[in-house]
Formats: C-alpha cells, structure tokens, sequence
C-alpha cells in the first residue's frame, strides 16, 4: 500500500484510456505521454495498460507501506528517496517505510509512476482512467488527495524476479536501482523548440495559402489556458479563405483544431468526443509524447509529414517498444540465475 502524504499539482491514476464509449458521449482520458507510461510498466513487469500515476509539474510526497518495486519515466521532477535522488527510466526497489518526495520540473512536463502489480482500484467501462470531470475511475474518481491510500495488486512472475535480483542488491540501503537503463532513443526531447510532425487535417485546404505556410515555419507557443483536454496555443494568426460552416466531426488525441481568432487548439487526453472547428492538421501518432511533455511558456515547431511515413514511423516505434519489453525479460533472465 502507498500512502499520499502531500498531493502536488495534479495526481491521477490513468492506464491507455477508456475506448469504446465515445458514441455514448464517455470521453476517452487516459495518459497523456502513452511511451512513457508504456516502458514505465514495462520496467516493473507489468502489462503495458496497467495503470500508472501521472504527475503534473509538481509531483506528490507519499509512504510507502511495503517493500515495492516501482519506476519513475517520462518528465524529471526531481524525484528523491528520504532524501537521495532517485534516477528515472529504470528498475527501482523502495522498502518499507521510505517516503518518496518530488522537488522542481527540471525537464518535461509530466512523469509517471508504475508499481509492480499495478494499482488496485476498479474498473469503469473496462479502464482505471481518472475522468476528472465526470468524476469516474481512478481513485474515486478524483486527482489525489492528502491521505489517500492506493492498494497494490498481485506481482506477475517477470515482477517478482526483478524484485528478487534488486532485493539481493540492497544491503541497509532503503532503495536500490537497477544498474542498466533503457536507449535515450525512447526518451521525448527535452529541446527548448522542439518540432513535432503533422499530418495536414481534414479543412486544411480551407485556410490561406500564408496560413498553411506559417503552420509549418513558425513557432508556436503554448499558453496557461492549457490541460488534459487541450492545449491552447499563441502564435501567427491561421485565417481560413472565407467563413464556412460545418457540422462537428470525430476528433483524436492530437487533432490541431483553428477556431474563429485563429489560434489553434491541440486537443489532448481528456478531449470532446466531437469538435465542430475546422481541423488543419493531425498530430502523428509517434510524436504526441513530445506534445505532452510541453507547459505553458513552451514553444514547439510543427513540421509537415506524410500519412505514410507518418504510419512507418509508429511501426517503428511500436517494433522498438516490443523489442525493449523482450530485452528486459532476457535481462532479467539472465541476472537471476
């Protein structure tokens, strides 16, 4: 059991997201950065969609309550161990009693927490995602809170051999980290402009031929009027040739809707089920993890992609995430003979 002892800015328990519902009007929530939560998982042998915590900007102080196996991906928010920093993208094992602390946002925007055995709470139309709005999953149905108590589920087989090749590693320390860590190459870039490819949308070809340039050669920067649902950005004007009307359509995870002013509007995790704002571009699938770890204050460049390089490329990543889940397991073979 972990015990919160101090909530931080926004704590939520969130897996891959509640699918299937979106034609009852149920949004589909779930992680922001999928590759983070996915190797974090991965580093404490859980299944991919286990639930996680998700930590926003400032993370939370919690005790734990037993001996747990845990990893810390995606955003450096400064983590510590009574006090010792804490090292991100692997295999830690905390024992009971430590309290694990988050301090300032070095890199990213958001981290995620796994332990072994996932977090024991119900299901909600086939997911533990946290709806804040509807106030559903999660932990009763609401970002964390001082003194709320997360159960721990049943460690699978690849858990309880990493948790016994750290346990023979730690002494009368009160943590111990795997000393081997995952490629930089699944780490989202920490650049101060990063660029992130797009897929030209559906009213593309609405708005003006100055606009669709600036889309691809311009920054853009993302405002305080940020969340989960979207993010809202500042940068040139994108004026559509005349004022049409249309009906709302599907949107996704990464859809860049335009609306009146001209300021476009990412839509994120915790997006509508429809929008009716024209839609020029689409965020490729590989490159969301870097829009969630942009803040506010962050600026991002967006560089135009086919949809068939665009598909490549997540097969790629989704070739190297099944290779990496196959590496560890071997590893982990390997370390507990």
């Amino acid at each position: 059991m972990i015990k919160i002892t101090k909530p931080g800015l926004l704590t939520s328990v969130q897996d891959l997201g509640r699918y299937g519902f979106q034609k009852f009007g149920v949004i589909t929530s779930g992680v922001m950065d999928t590759t983070a939560h996915r190797i974090a998982n991965s580093l404490v042998g859980n299944a991919e969609n286990e639930a996680t915590l998700e930590l926003t900007l400032l993370g939370p102080d919690m005790e734990f309550k037993e001996d747990t196996l845990i990893s810390i991906c995606g955003g450096n928010l400064s983590p510590s161990i009574d006090g010792k920093p804490v090292k991100l993208w692997r295999s830690v094992l905390v024992t009971a009693g430590s309290k694990l602390k988050f301090g300032g946002c070095k890199t990213g925007c958001r981290a995620y927490l796994a332990v072994a055995g996932g977090f024991d709470v119900p299901e909600v139309m086939n997911s533990k995602s946290t709806y804040l709005r509807a106030g559903i999953g999660g932990h009763n149905g609401k970002a964390l809170q001082n003194d709320d108590e997360l159960s721990i589920g049943e460690l699978s087989e690849l858990s309880g051999k990493i948790t016994r090749v750290l346990a023979a590693q730690l002494g009368e320390n009160k943590f111990v980290e795997m000393q081997w860590t995952i490629s930089s190459d699944f780490i989202a870039s920490s650049a101060s402009k990063p660029q992130v490819r797009v897929m030209k949308g559906r009213q593309y070809d609405w708005f003006t031929t100055e606009s669709q340039m600036k889309l691809f050669t311009e920054h853009f920067e993302v405002t305080s009027q940020s969340d989960r649902m979207g993010y809202r950005l500042k940068g040139p004007e994108l004026a559509l040739e005349e004022k049409q009307e249309m009906l709302s359509e599907a949107v996704s995870f990464g859809t860049i809707q335009v609306p009146s002013e001209g300021n476009p509007i990412v839509l994120l995790a915790d997006r509508q089920t429809t929008g009716g704002y024209p839609k020029i571009g689409q965020i490729a699938t590989v490159d969301l993890s870097i829009m969630a770890q942009l803040k506010p204050g962050d600026k991002v460049q967006f560089v135009e992609v086919s949809h068939e390089v665009a598909q490549q490329l997540y097969l790629d990543r989704e070739s190297k995430l099944h290779q990496l889940k196959q590496g560890i397991a071997l590893k982990i073979r390997q370390e507990s003979k």
